[in-house]
């Protein structure tokens, strides 16, 4: 078993020792997922660049970011990384290293 669904499976114990399952529906979980995003990001408004390379600040908001995100795969019965490595894949593609180095531009979907 991987870290990510030890933690998984961790996550899935706490809500079910406490009855929270009925509450961990996808709509809910983004919406609360969606909501730490938030407080993340409210920690580095204003900062300096300077200010902003402290993890120390974000750690927790950074937990509670990961935790709804591997709540909701789990829920969905998502595989994050095969997910992620298929998501990289598709950037492969449409992301050429030699037409986008540097550049901040997007690039069209894929066919």
């Amino acid at each position: 078993m991987t870290e990510l669904e030890q933690l998984a499976a961790r996550y899935r114990d706490f809500t079910r020792a406490r009855d929270w399952e009925q509450f961990h529906t996808p709509k809910n979980l983004v919406m609360a997922l969606s909501g730490e995003v938030g407080e993340l990001v409210a920690e580095y408004q204003w900062l300096t660049p300077g200010e902003s390379a402290d993890p120390d600040r974000v750690r927790g908001e950074l937990a509670d970011v990961l935790l709804y995100l591997v709540r909701l795969a789990d829920v969905l019965e998502v595989n994050l990384i095969e997910a992620a490595h298929g998501k990289l894949d598709e950037s492969e593609i449409r992301y050429d290293a030699d037409l986008y180095r540097g550049s901040a531009r997007k690039a069209p979907p894929l066919p």
